[in-house]
């Protein structure tokens, strides 16, 4: 079955880094854009970073473009999130997720939290 597991998160002082990674199974993971959310408590599951089959066309949103960088590596499945300059509010819980460009289905890990405090 098609499996997304995400690695990489914890405890990190403002102005930290850390890189999360995703790794995939059950899919052919070239056909999959894949995407990072992430969800802060009490607040709604937002749109972080994708990225195109291919690895082009990166995309981010306004609160973390220029701190955060999305890649993928096909041959090993994984796709990765390289998080600088954290701040505060960056902590939340995150998910990656992956649709198939010829189906639409799309698929979900179970998240990894990321926290950053002093």
């Amino acid at each position: 079955q098609v499996q997304l597991v995400e690695s990489g998160g914890g405890l990190v002082q403002p102005g930290g880094s850390l890189r999360l990674s995703c790794a995939a199974s059950g899919l052919t993971f070239s056909s999959y854009a894949m995407r990072w959310y992430r969800q802060a408590p009490g607040k709604e599951r937002e749109l972080v970073a994708g990225i195109s089959r291919a690895g082009t066309d990166p995309k981010y949103a306004d609160s973390v473009w220029g701190r955060f960088t999305i890649s993928r590596d096909n041959a090993k499945n994984t796709v990765y999130l390289q998080m600088d300059s954290l701040k505060p509010e960056d902590t939340g819980v995150y998910y990656c997720s992956g649709s198939d460009y010829f189906t639409g289905n799309t698929y979900w890990g179970q998240g990894t939290q990321v926290t950053v405090s002093s």
